[in-house]
C-alpha cells in the first residue's frame, strides 16, 4: 500500500501577497504556489501546517483527500452574509460538519472518514477544487442547496425522524458543482435524485423585467453604498445583489411550508423507488448487451461455418497439420476446427460419419496426451 495525500487551497476574496507566498514557500519547497492557490501532493510526509490556521489567515477554500478514505472541504464565508441560525437548521444532525468562527468569517469544515477506504486511489481520481469552487459564490448569493445536500447525509444515516421535513422545498436542478460535491463525499445518488425532482422555488430564473423591478425598488442610499463598495473593490457586492433579487421568491416559498415540503419518509421512499428503477434499468442494459454479444457471436460462428463448409475435406487436412505441430496453439486451433466440423455434421445429419473420423484421430494421436484432453470436448 502506498500513501497518497492531496492538498489544495484557493484564495478568492484577496489574492496572496508576495509576503504571503514567501511564508507559504517557507512551509513547502515542492508545492505549486500562485497568487490565488497552493497545491501539493504527498506520497510520504505531510503538510507542515494546520489547514484551519491557513484558512483563517490566507484562504477561502480548501480541499483535502487521502487514499485511506479521508475527504475534507473547508469554505470560509463572511459572517455578515450567512445567517448562522439558518445554517444550523441544515446541519444540526450532520455529525461530520463543524462551523468555526474566525474573526469576521465562518469556516464550514466538512471532514469525512470512509469506514471502508479504497487504497487503490489514483492521483487523477478527482477534478480537484475547481469543480466545487462555485459552491462558495452560490452560498454568498443566497443559494443554500449545498447545505441541503449535506442535510441528506443525516437522512441517509438515520439521524432524522420520518416525520421531519426537508429544509428547502426541492433543490432541482442541481449544478455541476453540487454533483461534484456529492460524488466527492459519496452521498447517496438516489436520495439526491429524489430531492432534486422538485425545483428550488427560491432559485427560479427571474425575467429581466422582474430583476429590473427588484433592483429599482432598492433605496437610492443603498444603491449608492453598493456602488461605493464596488469601486472600493469589495468582492461581495455582486453576491449581495443576487441575494437581494432572490429574497422575494425565497420569502414566498417560506410562506408555504405546509404545501410543498416533503418529509424524510417521503424522500426515503422515493429514493428507494429510484434505486429499484435504476437497478432494473441496469439489468435491462446488461441483458441487452448480453443478447447483442450473443447475436454477434452467432453471426460470427455462422460466417465461420460457411467458410469451413466451402473448404470441404481440406479442413480435415488442416486439423492433421495443426495436431502435428505438437504445441498448445496447434492443438487449440485443431479443436476449434473440429467443433465447427461437428456443428456442420449435426446440421447435415451425419454425426455418425463425424464420430468415425474423430475416433480415427484418437487412434493415430493417442500418445499426444494434451491433445487427447482437448479431444474430449469434441466427443461429449
Amino acid at each position: 500500500m502506498s500513501e497518497y495525500q492531496y492538498y489544495e487551497f484557493q484564495a478568492i476574496d484577496r489574492p496572496l501577497s508576495d509576503a504571503d507566498r514567501q511564508a507559504l514557500r517557507g512551509l513547502s519547497t515542492r508545492a505549486r504556489i500562485t497568487a490565488t492557490s497552493f497545491t501539493n501532493e504527498y506520497h510520504w510526509g505531510d503538510l507542515k501546517g494546520d489547514p484551519v490556521r491557513w484558512m483563517e489567515r490566507w484562504f477561502d477554500l480548501h480541499l483535502y483527500l487521502a487514499n485511506w478514505g479521508t475527504r475534507r472541504l473547508m469554505i470560509r464565508l463572511p459572517q455578515r452574509l450567512v445567517a448562522r441560525p439558518r445554517l444550523d437548521r441544515f446541519l444540526r444532525c450532520v455529525d461530520f460538519v463543524r462551523i468555526r468562527e474566525a474573526g469576521d468569517n465562518l469556516i464550514v469544515d466538512i471532514l469525512q472518514d470512509d469506514d471502508e477506504p479504497d487504497y487503490t486511489y489514483e492521483d487523477d481520481d478527482t477534478d480537484g477544487l475547481a469543480a466545487m469552487a462555485p459552491l462558495r459564490a452560490d452560498v454568498l448569493a443566497g443559494d443554500w442547496r449545498l447545505f441541503y445536500v449535506l442535510w441528506l447525509t443525516a437522512v441517509e444515516s438515520g439521524e432524522l425522524n420520518d416525520g421531519d421535513t426537508e429544509p428547502l422545498a426541492g433543490i432541482g436542478p442541481l449544478t455541476g458543482a453540487h454533483k461534484a460535491f456529492a460524488d466527492f463525499f459519496g452521498i447517496d445518488q438516489h436520495l439526491l435524485h429524489a430531492a432534486a425532482e422538485l425545483p428550488l422555488h427560491a432559485n427560479g430564473e427571474l425575467s429581466e423585467a422582474e430583476v429590473h423591478a427588484v433592483v429599482a425598488a432598492i433605496r437610492d442610499t443603498e444603491k449608492t453604498a453598493l456602488l461605493c463598495r464596488l469601486v472600493a473593490g469589495d468582492p461581495h457586492v455582486a453576491a449581495e445583489l443576487r441575494r437581494t433579487v432572490r429574497e422575494p421568491a425565497a420569502t414566498a416559498a417560506a410562506d408555504h411550508t405546509d404545501t410543498g415540503y416533503r418529509t424524510v419518509a417521503e424522500l426515503r421512499t422515493r429514493a428507494a423507488e429510484i434505486r429499484k428503477q435504476a437497478k432494473a434499468a441496469a439489468e435491462a442494459r446488461r441483458e441487452a448487451e448480453r443478447q447483442r454479444r450473443a447475436q454477434a457471436a452467432e453471426a460470427e460462428r455462422r460466417a465461420r461455418l460457411v467458410v469451413v463448409r466451402r473448404r470441404g475435406t481440406a479442413v480435415w487436412r488442416e486439423v492433421e497439420t495443426e495436431i502435428e505441430k505438437r504445441n498448445a496453439g496447434g492443438y487449440d486451433r485443431a479443436l476449434a476446427l473440429l467443433l465447427d466440423l461437428r456443428a456442420l455434421a449435426e446440421e447435415d445429419g451425419t454425426p455418425a460419419a463425424f464420430s468415425d473420423r474423430v475416433r480415427s484421430l484418437r487412434d493415430r494421436h493417442s500418445r499426444k496426451l494434451r491433445f487427447m484432453e482437448r479431444l474430449q470436448q469434441v466427443e461429449h
